[in-house]
């Protein structure tokens, strides 16, 4: 395809995406005030103030998030519910964050296809070359979104599993100071509020649903699908058990506290036996060198001077 037929081609598709996105934006199927009045009344965290509306960029996008995410919602429920609780396990637990996720993607996708595009043509000019150059820059752009969650959920679940320990002590001190377990945890989000964000963000969710009456033993489990650490499911099992056959949450507390801590500490230990290893490489690259010329450079400065004088 030659440049004088590709230009108008590729200035109509534009024309007909952008025209396309603002339709969606503008006059796409919004939902009544009366189903919206019912989903805020069903989750009180849909409850938006009109003074504290975000405006600029942010704003813009979360309104236009529901249009611009239709194209790439999940069609199953598991698929939903998988990819809310993966964004849960990221620190992103409002309704809305699958919607702006998904919408942030497309956008990812049409600002890597725009930058790509426009190298390309001023390196490379209008040739197929081009078109791959784009076609890869809008593919990296539209996965760019799922490396950064992806990051972020390894990052937070090891946060929260370096601060379970110490948050396990003051939750055994304060049941067996004699308060019961939710105003231990609502202490333990007090106290640790500095140190561990990530683990008392999760907490202050748990706090806020007991307060509205919600069963315990549903609390708990949702608090182990949102972190998605192996040892806070096993913590909540072992609490929604005491509870329920009547034994003793303290006794269940510590026993868990202790084997979280030792194997914070074993973790600790293989990084460290690790060290060696990993200490080869900067060592044989960057180390050895400058020691072998300052061991051998004067040996050698020395012989060249022999093997010119003779």
């Amino acid at each position: 395809m030659n440049s004088a037929l590709f230009i108008p081609v590729a200035v109509a598709g534009g024309i007909t995406v952008a025209v396309w996105c603002v339709a969606l934006v503008f006059f796409g199927e919004k939902e009544s005030r009366t189903s919206e009045r019912l989903k805020e009344l069903k989750d009180p965290r849909r409850r938006k103030d009109e003074r504290e509306k975000e405006t600029g960029v942010g704003g813009m996008i979360k309104a236009a998030a529901p249009a611009l995410s239709k194209a790439l919602q999940p069609t199953s429920e598991l698929e939903q519910s998988q990819l809310k609780v993966r964004l849960a396990n990221a620190g992103f637990s409002s309704p809305n964050a699958s919607s702006i996720f998904l919408a942030l993607k497309l956008l990812g996708m049409g600002a890597g296809a725009l930058l790509g595009g426009v190298v390309a043509l001023v390196t490379q000019g209008f040739t197929t070359n081009a078109a791959m150059t784009a076609g890869v820059a809008a593919g990296l752009g539209f996965y760019m979104a799922e490396i950064v969650v992806t990051v972020m959920v390894s990052l937070r679940r090891e946060a929260i599993f370096l601060s379970m320990p110490d948050a396990l002590d003051l939750l055994v001190v304060c049941v067996e100071a004699g308060l019961g377990l939710d105003v231990a945890m609502r202490r333990v989000n007090e106290e640790l509020a500095d140190t561990a964000k990530e683990l008392c963000q999760e907490l202050s969710i748990c706090n806020m649903q007991l307060q509205m009456g919600r069963v315990r033993r549903e609390v708990l489990h949702d608090l182990g699908v949102r972190t998605g650490v192996d040892d806070v499911k096993t913590l909540v099992a072992i609490l929604i058990q005491a509870e329920r056959f009547g034994s003793s949450i303290a006794n269940a507390l510590r026993v868990q506290s202790d084997s979280m801590r030792t194997k914070r500490r074993q973790l600790a230990e293989e990084q460290a036996q690790k060290t060696a290893v990993k200490i080869i490489f900067p060592m044989v690259l960057f180390i050895f060198p400058g020691i072998f010329v300052v061991l051998v450079g004067p040996a050698a400065l020395m012989m060249m001077d022999n093997l010119m004088g003779m």
